[in-house]
């Protein structure tokens, strides 16, 4: 599965969460998780992992933070390999993360079974993703952090997306994206 939403969605969150509940059902899970790479210094902080505290210490899961060092698209150069090293080392499910990105940095969707697009609910101009890119690109997109104060706004972002991805031309035959 590859994740990606815009900077704050919960990305991580979400994916310790979700990789928690499936290593509790006895799967094994791989995390890939992309982190930025300056353009002053080359580092990057990886610090995806950090917010994977219970997943990280999980024997049923592996979390490998990497720098995009320069690498157009939300992933890195090689994530595609490291996707097959995983399913070669018995993970059964593997979670790319990708940096938080824009409307054109979607590479993973041609890399991952399902490519899923986390919005938060109270992001601005919702209605960003229609202007094509990455919208076009999701699986299934999942309105994250929708609780307390935020239900009214993700519902109505919610149902902005769903109209909006009846304008969108189908990918697929068989599946129609989710909201």
């Amino acid at each position: 599965l590859g994740l990606s939403g815009p900077p704050g969605a919960g990305k991580s969150t979400f994916i310790e969460c979700f990789g928690k509940m499936l290593t509790e059902r006895k799967h094994k899970v791989s995390v890939l998780a992309v982190d930025p790479s300056s353009s002053t210094s080359g580092g990057s902080l990886l610090g995806d992992k950090t917010r994977m505290t219970e997943l990280s210490r999980d024997m049923n899961a592996y979390i490998r933070p990497s720098p995009t060092s320069g690498t157009l698209g939300g992933v890195t150069r090689t994530t595609n390999e490291a996707i097959l090293l995983c399913e070669g080392g018995g993970y059964d499910v593997v979670l790319v993360e990708t940096v938080g990105v824009g409307q054109s940095e979607f590479a993973v969707a041609d890399m991952v079974d399902m490519f899923i697009l986390l919005l938060p609910p109270a992001g601005g101009d919702e209605l960003q993703g229609i202007k094509r890119g990455i919208i076009e690109m999701a699986d299934l997109v999942a309105i994250n952090k929708a609780d307390g104060d935020l239900i009214v706004p993700a519902r109505r972002i919610q149902a902005e997306y769903v109209s909006a991805m009846k304008l969108l031309r189908k990918r697929s035959k068989v599946w129609r994206p989710k909201v």
